[in-house]
């Protein structure tokens, strides 16, 4: 399988943050799903085109791996990978970096759901192809 990384920047704002100005851990997931989101639509798969579907790719996993912390106004970048490519599933890294000093890792397990019974399904033959190539067929 042929890997396509992607970085997304972003930076960090009041409502990422606690009190102290120190991004909150829940926030981390929060912008690591944008990147995921701005990923997808980087590869030609736009949110409504997977509603179009039935599909919604929800996450069953996550892992992450706390190193340093993201302050206020801090400028971010998160690189998304394809590790793994299954029928119904796909995992991905991303790291979180602050320049060249890396702040977080995580491996986030994505299911392939039929978005009306959320059971799972199998990956649209088109969104396959985008995930493997790196464009839509």
């Amino acid at each position: 399988m042929v890997e396509h990384a992607y970085r997304h920047a972003t930076r960090v704002y009041w409502d990422d943050t606690d009190g102290g100005g120190v991004v909150y851990h829940g926030s981390y997931v929060r912008m690591l799903d944008r990147a995921r989101a701005e990923w997808l639509h980087a590869l030609g798969v736009g949110q409504q085109a997977l509603r179009d579907e039935d599909v919604v790719i929800a996450v069953r996993a996550m892992e992450l791996d706390f190193r340093k912390p993201a302050r206020l106004d801090d400028e971010l970048s998160i690189d998304v990978r394809l590790v793994e490519l299954g029928r119904a599933s796909l995992e991905v890294a991303q790291e979180l970096s602050r320049g060249t000093e890396g702040l977080l890792s995580a491996r986030v397990r994505l299911a392939c759901l039929q978005a009306s019974t959320f059971r799972p399904r199998a990956l649209p033959p088109w969104l396959a192809q985008a995930l493997k190539t790196g464009e839509i067929a």
